[in-house]
């Protein structure tokens, strides 16, 4: 031990090379080795006389601590022993190397030349891999890898591409596999570390260990012996963690402190490197060879097999780990690469290349690299290679994914799990569809994706020939499925993470999730990928309006392109039209040479019409080439390039010519005109033709060429040499033109290369042989390469990146279609489990986008395949998959409730028949058995009879709700099975009772979590909830076979759930409940009907309860459906069931009750109004103790509510089945008006000016009149008083009665609480229309005294009542004097007795005792208004006299009968016309009695009036003479048609009636005017002179006498001079009237006989020839005689004497 360590000195290079020395002179031969013992021998001596010197750690000496002359001294034997060949002696020298590289001992600053030692021994080590022994294999893979990982040496240049050659040589010619593995694990490692050190330019950087299992997943896994792949790694991390030796762990403290220098040398080192700007901004030394060991890289992946050894495995072997190994660089690049421009040319340059050459190769291992080289570019470098991966993408990924046919599966395979996982990476899915799909210049790559991912995942069309087995293409197809799946769940939690983000972070963060999955080699660092793009020169972010105005763009482009493609001109005229193109040939010639997509064939078509414009075109399409310097044959190859000339040889020539014309003016000296120029390329097409058509069998040969062209250079020849040499370039290399069209490809894959411009690329490397190289190909990839160069130098590539979620909008238009189409085909189709759980898990995500996203229709259309594959509509044709979809159904609910909308009805709908089988399978009666319509008694009685044990206990049960079920449905319809024909099998019953027994995988739990998660929605989903959950419940009662109440309970609970929320979302959730209670509570199913009555009084006293704020009208809402119900159904149970409920409600909860009591009352109302009298009294009997009890909550909240109130007790009081609930209920109102004049208004504070209230009076208004007032609690008495006031008008005296003495009582007890203004609105709303309306139909009924509202009694009462209040507040309501009058005078109208009594009575009462009150205006009004009476039955009047003059009187025998009773009677022996004419009689009499009657009133009323109140009556005496005038001449003029009196006479007596008194009527208007005359002379002297009332007097008088002596006989004699000696005696008739005449003649004479004597002389001369004429006349009293003695003695016998 003391001697090992004595070994070498005291310096630590000694301590590492003393051993391995020593056990190289054991082991040497010395015979043959004797130099190298001797030099061992002389270092080993040197080393004990040698120490580390304390110079700078920082130099750059080979060995540390060492100068250079001794470090190259002690390093010549090691080199000596490496290079001697001699396995024992290699061995020791090769773990001296490895320890020395390891422990940082040897140090130089830059190895790269052949004179360094280091160099040396480099060398020397990679020679050491020549010898045949596996064991120094991996010891020089060891000492190179630790010099490479060395910090303190700087191995640059052709040394580190030496030392991965070396390495390279192990791995292709290793003696064994492991060593083999171990050289590629080496490689692989050495690029982490050089790549990590170029990347940070610096050479202290930390390294992560290469994973050997994950460099095997592409080749070389069939080299793995055993353990060698566990051997490989341990080999690997023991090279990286090997620093420090035991020995040095052990040495002294002066000795760590001098390791600790030897650590500080690389950081200075690097340090001065870091620091230098150079450095930094430029290109370092470590970045120039990590860009040289790339180039190589590439370039050694280009390495092609020469063709007479094209299966060159050893190249192959050395290209696939090329491609590893870049790999391996690609998948640990950093953000350097995508930020610096070298770093990203890099790729551009060298890489891209090689992926495009390896492209060709069907080599699997070469494909799969390509494709994860690929992935890696996608994933970091795709913001700065938009173009290439354009190109790239449809190369390697769309070619296989489109190739459903024909492919190769593991090709296929690679593809679709490179798809898989692009898709796992959301923020790459969202970029390819932002940057190609919405780009006019790119290819649809996400469009192209999902449809050759539909195109799998329907697998081979029918009929269709394949190549792959059964079992591949299944596989095919669930593995399309699963990409799908995978960008879909990527839109979604793209989606996801924007909203969250928001405005605040519009950028994605790193997807975590990838670098998880990713090999661990991979740098996990954030900065890795390509998300966040930084500000570069070629990104920048894009709105979705922007991208939305770009995806149209595009859109159209490709719309026109398609139709261009078909029809040119019509394209053309598209685009224009849509302004996707310029109108102008020039813009459409660039439009056409520019555009990729457009068919060569249609362009030529194009350009050879005859039209003017496609002309134009063509000739500025020619124009735009540029030919200078050009050779001919070039210029119409390059001019040919574009499009393909058509077949037609006008056009041709039309093309050819232009061409020319345009050649010749670039080329002015290259032929004398361009006429030669057109025949020559004419020419040359046919020249190309001939050469290369296969179908042309006798070739032209050069000398035919020539000759053909002979003359054509204006007469003269063109130079053979000339025609030659094109006619060789012609032949040898083929004018080629794009394919056409109809080439045998895809009719998709082939428009897809039109558009990237792709076909040549597709030719030069799909059609190559394995290995060969491209060869005669090569100027074509040479001009790829320059657009490469191209694309990448335009500024205009622009890589967008959008942070806006409504992108996803216009992916799911694209998207959405296939993926419908895949999920439902696999899931219809396949029983996998793994499969139908994929589809389903599609559909999840793709529903929770499209609802996010509010795409309707999509949304639906995914939720509704989902739902129709539950088969709950045919439960006995379920699978497990199907039990999987109602789960995915739930899934659906509660993960995407907010944003499904209206699509909540069909999951719904799953749930409601979910439940349906449940409670069959558990042996439930069915809801039926209890809902059925009482029409089906039968069918009532067998479901009600019929026993539901389990089904799954007794699988042999039958019953008609079973069958149904077992037999199936349609999805759509709304009960299962019930129209359905034919008998159930027991195979069918045994099918539905298995697949109950799996629906047991969900529970009740489950099923009910989605209504108890209702209270999560939000505001706008819980209306669409409640709304859906609405239909289902309607479509489940109004089931003809098999009515449910599932969804009715579930509403309840749902409303119980949700009735916390705040009240404008509750509000807007019961308007949706409250019509769908309101159409349910109607329902024509009696049973239906009340359960959902029963389930809203459940709602309505749990949501009682809660304490409802004033103000607010929520609980009026909520209980409107029972009033809605109660108003319009037509079951006399339900109307009833509302009354109780509402009742248990009240009574229960009477103290939560606000707004509420507007509902109650109205049910009350339409109860009160119904035609059960057990309905009315039951709601009474609550209305009753509402009242008494509950008084004061009616008007705690809403003071309105009382009017409510009284409307109902009105109602009830028009009861018809009982007297005493009306009468009752009028009682209620008087004690309403009690509460009302008490203040009992809680909140009598209300706006006085409420617009509730003025509508209260305008509902209340009659005949238009507006009743507004606005003191305190006006607008609640006018509701009460115009309802009682209606209520006189019923058609029971009882009710009429107390009606009239409650509203009179109401007001004369509270009229003190009114104001003038209000005592006007009562009068116009309450008590006129009382008397308006019986005046009105008593007018209208005379002759049917029966008819009439109002009896005698009532009549008497309400004149008497309306006086009554009228005189007690005759200071109020003064100004209501005119209308008071006016309804008494109306009494004096009316045909009855009583009627007239009472309003005369009235009338008088009203002067008697207002007479002093009563100003000269309000007498004026009130005889105006006896006037009016009396004047307003003439016009009538005279009508009647009309008629009955045009009447002619039938002769009737005595005998004849005549039925009065009957407008149409027929006499007996008459016929119709003359009993008609006797009825028009008969009713013109009794009118005539009537308007009699009331003349005769209207003057004893003014009579009376004045005799009693004539010393206020002095302004009205003209009015009281024009009623007396007016009426005692239409009196007289009565009695003087003799010929109409006849008449009468003769009809009455036919009638049998008595006639109208017409000289009753006489006399007592003359009498009454005399009377007034002459009294007005007595009492007002003064005004009687001033009137000349005597002379009026006297003329009445002498009026009076006339009549009188006509009547006695003396007519004629008076008027003629002759006088007959006699008189003839009078009739009897005349006697009778005579005697009825004799009281007033009397009066008369006593009138003149008081007057003055003066006054009597004045008229005594027209006075004497009258009573002359009495004294001859015959009188029927004795009386007259006297009176007229007395006469002519007092009067006339003084005047005489005198």
């Amino acid at each position: 031990m003391s001697a090992s360590q004595t070994l070498g000195g005291a310096s630590r290079c000694g301590w590492v090379l003393g051993p391995s020395l020593d056990k190289i002179i054991k082991n040497v031969a010395w015979r043959k080795h004797s130099q190298l013992v001797s030099a061992c021998k002389s270092v080993l001596d040197k080393l004990e006389a040698l120490a580390d010197e304390p110079s700078d750690p920082a130099s750059c000496t080979p060995l540390y601590g060492l100068s250079s002359s001794d470090a190259e001294f002690l390093l010549q034997p090691l080199i000596a022993a490496l290079e001697s060949g001699y396995p024992k002696v290699v061995e020791p020298a090769l773990d001296c190397a490895f320890r020395l590289f390891s422990f940082g001992l040897v140090r130089g600053c830059e190895i790269r030349e052949d004179a360094s030692v280091i160099f040396r021994l480099i060398d020397s080590v990679c020679k050491c891999a020549a010898i045949a022994d596996e064991a120094i294999e991996l010891a020089v893979l060891k000492v190179l890898l630790s010099a490479v990982r060395s910090p303190c040496i700087d191995i640059r240049g052709d040394c580190l591409i030496y030392i991965v050659r070396s390495c390279y040589n192990v791995y292709l010619g290793g003696h064994s596999g492991t060593n083999q593995i171990c050289a590629k694990a080496v490689l692989a490692q050495m690029m982490i570390v050089i790549f990590t050190r170029t990347e940070e330019n610096s050479m202290l950087v930390d390294v992560k260990n290469v994973s050997v299992f994950e460099l095997l997943e592409f080749a070389d896994r069939n080299l793995n012996e055993g353990s060698s792949i566990h051997f490989a790694q341990t080999f690997i991390n023991e090279i990286m963690e090997c620093k420090d030796s035991p020995l040095i762990a052990k040495s002294p403290m002066e000795l760590q402190n001098g390791s600790k220098s030897t650590e500080e040398g690389p950081d200075k080192e690097s340090g001065k490197s870091a620091d230098g700007t150079a450095d930094v901004s430029e290109y370092s030394r470590i970045r120039e060879d990590g860009f040289m060991l790339y180039k190589n890289l590439c370039k050694l992946s280009m390495k092609f097999s020469a063709q007479e050894n094209s299966d060159d495995q050893i190249l192959l072997r050395g290209k696939t780990l090329s491609l590893e190994l870049l790999n391996v660089i690609m998948g640990n690049a950093g953000p350097i690469w995508r930020t610096n421009e070298r770093f990203l040319n890099a790729v551009k340059q060298f890489l891209c290349l090689s992926l495009l050459k390896n492209s060709g190769l069907s080599v699997m291992t070469v494909f799969q690299l390509l494709c994860s080289i690929f992935r890696n570019l996608l994933l970091k470098f795709r913001s700065g290679l938009k173009s290439e991966i354009g190109i790239f993408f449809p190369m390697l990924i769309l070619r296989v994914l489109e190739n459903v046919l024909q492919p190769s599966f593991l090709q296929k395979m690679t593809v679709l799990s490179l798809l898989d996982k692009i898709s796992e990476d959301s923020q790459i899915v969202i970029d390819i569809f932002v940057n190609y799909d919405c780009d006019v210049e790119a290819p649809n790559i996400f469009e192209r994706t999902v449809n050759g991912l539909l195109k799998t995942a329907l697998g081979p069309p029918p009929g269709s020939v394949s190549s792959l087995s059964p079992a591949q293409d299944m596989t095919f197809r669930h593995e399309s499925v699963k990409c799908l799946v995978r960008i879909i769940k990527s839109m979604g939690s793209w989606m996801d993470q924007q909203l969250k983000v928001g405005e605040h972070n519009p950028i994605k963060s790193p997807d975590s999730e990838n670098v998880a999955e990713s090999p661990s080699y991979h740098i996990d660092d954030a900065s890795n990928a390509d998300y966040e793009l930084h500000p570069e020169a070629n990104s920048e972010f894009s709105d979705a309006a922007t991208l939305e105005q770009r995806r149209a763009h595009k859109l159209e482009i490709q719309k026109g392109t398609a139709l261009f493609n078909r029809k040119p001109s019509k394209g053309i005229e598209f685009l224009i039209n849509s302004k996707k193109v310029g109108s102008s040939p020039e813009e459409v010639a660039h439009f056409l040479k520019t555009t990729s997509g457009l068919n060569e064939s249609m362009i030529g078509d194009y350009f050879g019409e005859r039209e003017e414009f496609p002309m134009k075109v063509m000739h500025a399409y020619v124009d735009s080439f540029n030919f200078e310097n050009m050779g001919f044959g070039e210029a119409i190859r390059f001019f040919l390039r574009g499009f393909r000339l058509p077949g037609e040889a006008q056009k041709i020539d039309r093309i050819m010519e232009k061409f020319a014309e345009r050649f010749c003016k670039c080329n002015p000296n290259s032929f004398t005109s361009a006429d030669t120029a057109y025949v020559l390329a004419y020419s040359v097409i046919m020249l190309n033709t001939d050469a290369h058509n296969s179908m042309v069998k006798d070739k032209m040969t050069k000398a035919d060429f020539i000759r053909n062209n002979r003359g054509i250079d204006d007469g003269k020849d063109l130079p053979e040499d000339y025609l030659g040499t094109l006619y060789d370039q012609i032949v040898k290399n083929e004018i080629k033109m794009k394919p056409d069209p109809s080439a045998p490809q895809s009719k998709q894959g082939n428009s897809l290369n039109k558009l990237l411009g792709l076909d040549g690329i597709l030719n030069l490397v799909w059609k190559q042989p394995e290995e060969k190289p491209l060869g005669a190909n090569g100027y074509l990839l040479k001009h790829i390469q320059e657009q490469f160069k191209a694309k990448s130098a335009k500024s205009e590539v622009v890589y967008h990146a959008v942070a806006d979620p409504a992108i996803l909008r216009f992916m799911v238009e694209v998207c959405w279609g296939p993926m419908l189409a895949a999920f439902s085909v696999t899931l219809d189709q396949s029983d996998d489990k793994e499969a139908t759980s994929q589809c389903l898990q599609g559909f999840r995500y793709a529903v929770h986008v499209t609802a996010m996203m509010g795409m309707q229709t999509q949304r639906d259309a995914f939720v509704t395949t989902v739902a129709k594959f539950t088969y709950l509509h045919c439960a006995a044709d379920m699978k497990q998959k199907n039990v999987d979809a109602v789960k995915a159904i739930i899934s659906i609910a509660i993960e995407d409730g907010n944003y499904l909308q209206e699509a909540w009805e069909h999951i719904l709908t799953c749930l409601s028949r979910f439940e349906n089988l449940q409670l069959l399978g558990e042996g439930a009666p069915s809801d039926s058995s209890f809902l059925n319509t009482s029409n089906s008694e039968h069918d009532d009685i067998t479901l009600r009879n019929v026993s539901y044990p389990s089904l799954k206990r007794k699988g042999t049960l039958r019953n008609p709700a079973v069958m149904a079920v077992v037999r199936g449905g349609s999805y759509d319809s709304t009960s299962l099975g019930g129209k359905s024909p034919g008998l159930v099998s027991p195979e069918q019953i045994n099918h539905f009772i298995s697949n109950l027994y799996l629906l047991d995988q969900i529970g009740n739990f489950e099923l009910n979590h989605i209504f108890a998660h209702s209270q999560r929605l939000n505001s706008e989903a819980i209306v669409s909830f409640v709304t859906a959950l609405c239909k289902v419940s309607m479509s489940e009662l109004q089931s003809p076979t098999d009515p449910r109440v599932f969804s009715l309970t579930k509403l309840v609970e749902v409303a119980h759930y949700n009735m916390n929320r705040i009240r404008l979302v509750w509000s807007r959730i019961w308007s949706v409940l409250s019509e769908f209670f309101v159409a349910v509570g109607l329902s024509e199913n009696l049973s239906v009907a009340i359960f959902v009555m029963d389930s809203l009084r459940q709602l309505a006293m749990k949501f009682l309860e809660r304490e409802e704020l004033a103000n607010y009208n929520f609980q009026n809402e909520f209980l409107r459906p029972f009033a809605v119900v109660m108003q319009k159904s037509n079951s006399t149970e339900i109307r009833e069931l509302i009354v109780r409920c509402i009742s248990q409600m009240v009574l229960s909860r009477v103290s939560n009750i606000k707004s509420g009591w507007k509902s109650v009352f109205t049910v009350f109302t339409a109860a009160a109004a119904d035609e059960r009298k057990s309905i009315v009294l039951l709601a009474f009997e609550t209305m009753e103790k509402i009242v008494r009890e509950y008084f004061p909550y009616i008007t705690e909240t809403e003071a309105l509510t009382f009017t409510d109130c009284v409307k109902c007790l009105i109602t009830f009081t028009n009861s018809r089945f009982n007297s005493d609930v009306s009468l009752n209920a009028i009682a209620f109102l008087r004690f309403c008006a009690v509460k009302l004049a008490d203040g009992g208004l809680v909140c009598s504070e209300k706006s006085k000016d409420d617009d509730s209230c003025s509508q209260v009076l305008k509902d209340n208004a009659v005949d238009g009149q507006t009743c507004t007032d606005k003191d305190d609690y006006a607008y609640f008495w006018i509701p009460l008083l115009s309802g009682l006031s209606k209520l006189t008008s019923d058609p029971r005296a009882a009710i009429r009665k107390s009606a009239l003495e409650v509203l009179f009582n109401i007001l004369k007890d509270h009229g003190q609480l009114f104001t003038q203004p209000f005592w006007a609105n009562v009068f116009n709303c309450a008590i006129f229309p009382i008397f308006r309306i019986t005046v009105d139909i008593k007018d209208s009924v005379p002759l049917h005294p029966d008819g009439n509202i109002w009896d005698s009694e009532t009549s008497v009462v309400a004149a008497e009542c309306l006086i009554d209040l009228f005189v007690h507040f005759f200071d109020l309501v003064r100004t209501q004097m005119h209308g008071v009058v006016s309804i008494l005078v109306g009494f004096m109208k009316s045909p009855g007795q009583a009627p007239s009594s009472a309003g005369v009575a009235a009338l008088m009462r009203l002067a008697a005792d207002l007479g002093s009150k009563l100003s000269e205006d309000e007498w004026q009004d009130i005889f105006l208004c006896l006037k009016e009476a009396a004047e307003s039955s003439l016009p009538g009047f005279v009508k009647l006299l009309k008629i009955m003059d045009n009447i002619e009187i039938p002769d009737v025998s005595p005998d004849t009968e005549i039925e009065l009773s009957t407008v149409h009677g027929v006499n007996n022996d008459g016929s119709e016309d003359d009993n008609e004419k006797l009825q028009t009689m008969a009713y013109i009499v009794s009118r005539m009695k009537v308007h009699i009657n009331i003349q005769l009133l209207v003057i004893q009323v003014v009579t009376d009036i004045y005799k009693i109140h004539w010393k206020s009556l002095s302004a009205n005496i003209v009015t009281i003479l024009e009623i007396f005038t007016s009426i005692s001449s239409h009196s007289h003029e009565l009695n003087s048609q003799t010929t109409f009196l006849l008449k009468l006479d003769k009809a009455c007596s036919m009638l049998e009636i008595s006639g109208p008194p017409l000289v009753h009527f006489e006399n007592e208007s003359y009498k009454n005017y005399l009377n007034f005359l002459h009294d007005l002379i007595v009492n007002s002297p003064s005004l009687s002179e001033e009137k000349n009332i005597e002379g009026e007097l006297v003329s009445v008088c002498k009026k009076v006498l006339q009549i009188y002596l006509e009547c006695s006989g003396f007519e004629y004699v008076s008027q003629n001079k002759p006088r007959a000696n006699c008189i003839l005696p009078l009739g009897s008739a005349k006697k009778e009237e005579l005697a009825a005449r004799t009281p007033l003649v009397l009066s008369v004479m006593r009138i003149l006989g008081s007057l003055e004597r003066d006054s009597f002389r004045r008229h005594a001369s027209q006075l004497f020839p009258l009573l002359v004429d009495l004294v001859r006349s015959e009188h029927s009293s004795m009386e007259v005689q006297r009176v007229l003695s007395s006469i002519f003695q007092s009067c006339i016998g003084p005047l005489v004497c005198k």
